[in-house]
Formats: structure tokens, sequence, C-alpha cells
């Protein structure tokens, strides 16, 4: 979705990636987070200063993150891009071998974290979007909400 808005000429950023995630410690028994003893949270301060830095036009943020919540007050409208578990499965079996999702140990601990984070995004939500179209007709879902 971030390159099909930022090919639309839209400022669109990944949070899930190196520069505005961390992998940081945790406790083991903490079921919320995608490995045993590790989350990956967004770096806070550098998206606080990308949203305070941003003045012109619609800046898209794509990212899920158990800190997110914390950025909230700070994000205009929230969208929920969401699919049937089957269709992301396909998504990730369609990764390259290096890509999180790749073994079926990381494609239980997506289907487990789903059941459990999807409801409460949910409930954070402005909007739901069914992504199982195709990109363009999610993006465009998208520019029509915003």
């Amino acid at each position: 979705m971030v390159g099909e808005l930022a090919a639309r000429g839209h400022q669109a950023v990944d949070l899930d990636t190196p520069q505005w995630s961390e992998w940081i410690d945790v406790d083991p028994s903490d079921t919320f987070t995608p490995g045993k003893g590790k989350d990956w949270v967004w770096q806070e301060s550098r998206v606080r200063a990308l949203l305070a830095g941003h003045n012109q036009g619609t800046l898209f943020l794509s990212g899920c993150a158990e800190n997110m919540e914390r950025l909230f007050p700070l994000i205009d409208k929230i969208i929920l891009l969401s699919a049937p578990v089957a269709t992301i499965m396909k998504r990730l079996e369609a990764r390259s071998s290096d890509g999180y999702g790749n073994s079926e140990e990381d494609r239980q601990k997506v289907r487990e974290l789903i059941a459990l984070i999807e409801p409460l995004l949910r409930k954070s939500a402005d909007h739901e979007i069914d992504t199982t179209g195709p990109v363009h007709a999610t993006v465009a879902e998208i520019l029509r909400i915003s």
C-alpha cells in the first residue's frame, strides 16, 4: 500500500522497517509479541519527529506495534487494513525465503497474533478496509476515506 500511495504522489511511510522500528527485549511469557522474549516496536522519538515535521498534504503511515497507541493522539484517522487469515497465509507464503512469515512457525505465530490482536485493532480503528481485492482498489478506498 505504501508503494502505491507513494507512486500516486502521496507521502507514505512504512513504520515496520528498521528505520522506524526496533526489536526490544520483553517478558518471554508475553503472548502479544512476534518472537518469544522479543517485540518489534516503533521508535517513538523518530515517529513523533516525523509527525511533528509534517505540515503539507496527507501523511500516510503503515505499520502496527504494541506501543503505537501512545502516538494515536497525533494521528487524525486510523484505518485497519484486514484480510481473511487464508489470504494472509497465501501472501506470507509468496514472500521471499528470507522474509518474516516464510516458515510454518512464523505463520502459526501470525495466526495466533491475528486472533489476539485484530479485535483490539478493530476497536482502535476509525475505519476498516478488507484488502482481499487488488491493491489499487484498496488504495482508492484509503484515499476516499482520508
